[in-house]
């Protein structure tokens, strides 16, 4: 490195997707900003797309949303329970540079709906509820764009059902409730769905505990498909079931109703000869805890994360012990491969009114410290996010937090947690002030056009400050430290 007086640059070159991450000292607890007070709507799924907008969207038969759709553009559904001819909007785009939001048109109920953003960008977004259960909407990244649907674009109805991206660039839609199946987006495969028997086994009757399964694509190929309390590996091409991995150990459900959350941890050695991927699992409720909160006992929730490499010979699952319980929380990987876990309830279960004791501190996961040192509670929010809340990480390192509506319609008043229309940006410890001169600046190169996938790219950044920088090589084998003079 070149040493100089008041300025610290330096050169480095990387492969797309295969980057060192410069990771600064962690600041102690995070902060909060209220960015919106109301988007018009509830954002029940938000997906931030690479024109740096992210697409929200809640549920057609709410009733009236409090965003106006333009002139002339309404939702009409006959079987809506709400409003049959409803002019408002259920789904914005927000623009993150300027902090503003416009009205989408979504013409079929996305309620627990599932989707993916494709190689080329586009978010492909399948199933819901009622009039939306076969639809397949799709969204592109553009100024003015909004979505477009086709009517019967599955093979088979699909409510809590879980998308993947896979390596040819069609999606995979697992299961849904009665689906016990998969298929292929889009359709260009002999068969329509492929049986899968996992699903059914895990399947608890009258409660499920089996659906929005955690789906991701391992080293090898394979799927790694968690539902309930157990996984398996699956080869989607052959429709066989290469791995069955073992229970957590206390057999508690993940899945919704009894709704944890789950990571791909990143992956540290792709040069190795063996890969090692790992997936933590953490949250969720204990067996009979919806039944239990539909009858007005609200049972804690289960303060424990379960991690395994799922690319052992003889996997095994590892439990680790929470801070805070949680159910219905959500969990956003770190730019410095630290894990946030976000939102969601100590007690109750996911469903209509269902959840009680909101948890308003963030808890940060840091995979690599020893078992007993992995968590550290974060600064509180004020607004309870809890059933149908949401959060995404942006390319400037916050996290976009929103959603929260536990209510079978818009409900504002006389109710414990009212249904929220806010977004929140949580600023994780990097962002602090204090290491503002010591974050990095690229200077070049001055447009994203020439970068390709698998095509080297050098990158010149400043930093106007010095110190001690760790680097943690994500996508490859070992840790090492650099000195910047």
């Amino acid at each position: 490195m070149a040493e100089m007086s008041t300025l610290c640059t330096f050169l480095f070159s990387l492969l797309l997707f295969a980057s060192h991450p410069l990771i600064l000292p962690t600041a102690a607890d995070g902060r909060w900003q209220l960015l919106q007070k109301s988007i018009g709507i509830s954002s029940m799924h938000m997906q931030l797309l690479k024109n740096d907008r992210v697409v929200m969207y809640d549920r057609t038969d709410f009733g009236p949303s409090t965003l106006p759709l333009a002139s002339g553009k309404c939702h009409n559904d006959p079987t809506n329970t709400a409003v049959q001819v409803d002019c408002t909007a259920h789904s914005v785009e927000y623009d993150v540079l300027s902090n503003k939001f416009r009205a989408l048109t979504v013409q079929s109920n996305v309620w627990c709906s599932s989707g993916a953003v494709m190689p080329d960008g586009k978010l492909v977004q399948t199933g819901g509820f009622s009039d939306g259960e076969l639809r397949v909407r799709v969204f592109s990244p553009c100024e003015s764009c909004d979505w477009h649907e086709t009517p019967n674009g599955l093979a088979a109805k699909r409510w809590y059902a879980t998308n993947h991206v896979l390596p040819d660039g069609r999606q995979i839609v697992v299961g849904g409730r009665e689906q016990f199946n998969y298929e292929f987006v889009p359709k260009n495969i002999a068969a329509d769905t492929f049986k899968l028997h996992f699903l059914s086994e895990t399947n608890e009757r009258g409660v499920e505990n089996n659906l929005y399964p955690f789906v991701f694509l391992n080293v090898d190929g394979n799927l790694f498909i968690f539902a309930n309390n157990r996984a398996i590996l699956l080869d989607y091409v052959n429709n066989k079931v290469v791995k069955t991995y073992p229970k957590i150990p206390g057999g508690e459900p993940r899945s919704y109703p009894s709704t944890g959350s789950a990571v791909l941890l990143p992956l540290k050695n792709l040069t190795a000869a063996t890969i090692q991927a790992e997936v933590l699992v953490c949250g969720g409720a204990p067996k009979g805890s919806f039944v239990q909160a539909l009858q007005g006992k609200f049972v804690k929730a289960l303060n424990t994360c379960a991690r395994i490499s799922i690319t052992d010979p003889k996997p095994k699952w590892v439990l680790e012990t929470m801070p805070l319980a949680r159910v219905m929380g959500d969990m956003v990987l770190l730019p410095n491969g630290k894990v946030l876990v976000i939102n969601g309830a100590r007690s109750g279960s996911a469903g209509w009114d269902l959840g009680r004791d909101p948890v308003l501190n963030p808890v940060l996961y840091m995979p690599d410290n020893e078992i007993e040192s992995r968590f550290k509670i974060l600064n509180p929010t004020k607004i309870p996010r809890m059933y149908h809340s949401t959060a995404v990480l942006l390319r400037d390192g916050r996290v976009l937090v929103g959603g929260s509506n536990p209510h079978a319609y818009y409900n504002f008043t006389g109710v414990l947690y009212p249904t929220e229309l806010s977004l929140e940006a949580f600023y994780p410890g990097y962002l602090d002030a204090k290491f503002n001169n010591l974050r990095p600046t690229i200077v070049a190169p001055k447009s994203m056009s020439g970068i390709r996938y698998n095509k080297k790219l050098k990158i010149k950044v400043v930093i106007t400050g010095c110190l001690y920088l760790e680097t943690t090589k994500l996508w490859h084998p070992g840790n090492q430290r650099m000195r910047l003079k």
